[in-house]
């Protein structure tokens, strides 16, 4: 299926908010699994709720994290402004509005003006035993990952899962790194008519397992395994919509 046809499709379907459609059904599926794997406590249905709604069906003993619920609904603005800019040449700018959508009235960080949302981190963070850019590195690093990226004339997945790797390795922002690289994997494929995909909460593991492995082992084969996996789930989804 050409990529051209799904993109003008997610458009539409945005456009007119269609309910049932591969549009509806990605914003459900791609907010629930990417946040998910940042350990947010809302479940699918929840998530189908905001959605659908705007308010949260939950079990009576059941407290809701605000913090979630605040960055289950930034998922679906983000989706949205990804795809209304989907036309757009990645740049710092854009990837700096994908976090302010993401973190924005989150009270427990966006309040603290040392979180900087929007923009890089001002305070050092890590990720497991991983060595990531210093606050002060980030906007020379965050120039040089792009200068190499858009380099590349005909981008193949491979260069988008490397950038990928290469920009949670910076870890430019104080939280929400992870969400906003699978962000920007999925629209650069669709950017660069690749097939789109997310990581599914059931591959969260795998995919653990995959950036850990390409970035202390250079062994890249676990991460682009489950990235072609979670590209042909996305594949059968797309088919069942637009066949």
């Amino acid at each position: 299926m050409k990529i051209t046809k799904i993109k003008k499709a997610l458009i539409e379907q945005k456009n007119i908010n269609l309910s049932g459609s591969l549009y509806h059904k990605t914003q459900i599926d791609f907010a629930y699994s990417n946040n998910y794997i940042e350990g947010s406590t809302i479940t699918p249905d929840e998530t189908a709720s905001i959605y659908d709604t705007g308010t949260i069906l939950t079990s009576s003993d059941k407290v809701i994290v605000l913090k979630d619920a605040t960055e289950t609904k930034n998922h679906f603005t983000l989706f949205k402004y990804m795809l209304e800019t989907i036309d757009d040449k990645l740049d710092e700018d854009m990837i700096k509005k994908f976090h302010f959508i993401l973190k924005s009235g989150t009270l427990s960080d966006s309040e603290k003006e040392w979180f900087n949302v929007g923009d890089y981190k001002k305070k050092k963070n890590f990720v497991g035993n991983i060595t990531i850019s210093l606050p002060k590195d980030v906007p020379k690093d965050m120039k040089n990952l792009l200068n190499w990226y858009n380099s590349i004339e005909n981008k193949k997945l491979e260069d988008i899962i490397e950038f990928h790797v290469r920009f949670e390795r910076i870890h430019p922002f104080q939280d929400g790194n992870g969400r906003v690289g699978r962000m920007i994997m999925f629209r650069e494929c669709l950017y660069n008519d690749i097939m789109p995909f997310f990581i599914e909460d059931r591959n969260k593991d795998f995919y653990i397992r995959g950036i850990r492995e390409y970035q202390t082992n250079n062994e890249k084969g676990y991460l682009i395994n489950t990235c072609l996996n979670s590209q042909d789930n996305y594949e059968k989804l797309v088919n069942f919509f637009l066949e």
